[in-house]
C-alpha cells in the first residue's frame, strides 16, 4: 500500500521551513506485508494525509484474512479518488489553512497538544473522524508540535497535486474505485474516463462513509478489499 507525502515524515528529519516549499521529489510512504513473491502485489492508494500507522493497521487486517499471501494479487485499488481533477470540490484548502494557523506552546504532553489542536480544528474541520486522522500528522520534534505534512508546499502545488496526468494507454489490469457515499470524489462523471483508462474498472460505494473511507467504514472497508481479491 502506497501514498505520496510531501517531503518529511515520522521517519526523517524535516528540512528547515526556508527549504519546505520546494518542488523536489519525495520517497512513497508504504508499508509492505509478507514475503515477496513472483507476481506483483496490490497497490492501494489513497491521499496525502494519514499517518504510516493508519496504514500498517490496514495493511495487516488485511494479511490477517488472507491468510498472510497479500503477494498473491496484481491489482489496483483506488479509493475514493478517481481520474480527473478534484481541486474544484475539495475542502482541504481550508482544512490545510485551519492546520498552518494551529499554535501550540512548547512543554505540552503529547495528549495535551493533540487536544489543543483538536480544539482549534474544530470550527472549521467539523467531522471529528476527520480532525482524528488529520491530527495523525501532529508530531513532536525538539520540544515544539509542527505538522509531518509539509502544508505550505501542498497550498502552493494544491491545484497540481489534485489534478490527474493525461494518459492515452490504458491500464489493463483489474481495479476497484472504492469511495465513500458521502464523499463527492468519485461521480457518475467520472465514470467515462474511468472506463476509458481503466477498461476493467468496479465502482463501488461504502454507505456512510466519507473521504476518509477506510477509517469511517473500517469492517465494511476490509470486507470490500477482500471481496475484490482473487482466491489464493
Amino acid at each position: 500500500m502506497l501514498r505520496r507525502l510531501p517531503r518529511g515524515s515520522a521517519r526523517s528529519p524535516l528540512p528547515p521551513p526556508a527549504a519546505r516549499s520546494a518542488v523536489t521529489a519525495v520517497p512513497l510512504a508504504h508499508v509492505e506485508m509478507g514475503v515477496r513473491g513472483t507476481r506483483p502485489p496490490l497497490v492501494l492508494l489513497h491521499g496525502l494525509f494519514g499517518s504510516h500507522g493508519n496504514f500498517q493497521t490496514v495493511a495487516k487486517a488485511l494479511v490477517r484474512r488472507v491468510g498472510g499471501q497479500p503477494d498473491l494479487v496484481e491489482r489496483l485499488i483506488s479509493v475514493d479518488i478517481g481520474p480527473t481533477s478534484t481541486a474544484l470540490i475539495s475542502e482541504f484548502p481550508a482544512y490545510i489553512s485551519a492546520m498552518k494557523s494551529v499554535n501550540i506552546p512548547a512543554g505540552l504532553s503529547r495528549s495535551a497538544a493533540r487536544q489543543l489542536a483538536d480544539s482549534q480544528l474544530s470550527s472549521t474541520v467539523q467531522d471529528p473522524q476527520l480532525r482524528q486522522f488529520l491530527l495523525t500528522n501532529l508530531v513532536e520534534v525538539e520540544g515544539r508540535y509542527i505538522w509531518r505534512v509539509n502544508l505550505d508546499a501542498i497550498s502552493h502545488h494544491f491545484a497540481d497535486i489534485m489534478s490527474f496526468p493525461v494518459f492515452h494507454k490504458p491500464y489493463p489490469g483489474p481495479v476497484l474505485f472504492l469511495g465513500g457515499s458521502n464523499s463527492p470524489y468519485i461521480s457518475s462523471k467520472d465514470y467515462p474516463e474511468i472506463q476509458r483508462l481503466f477498461p476493467k474498472a468496479d465502482v463501488q460505494f461504502i454507505e456512510g462513509a466519507g473521504h476518509i473511507v477506510h477509517q469511517d467504514k473500517f469492517e465494511d472497508f476490509i470486507t470490500a478489499v477482500l471481496n475484490f481479491l482473487p482466491p489464493p
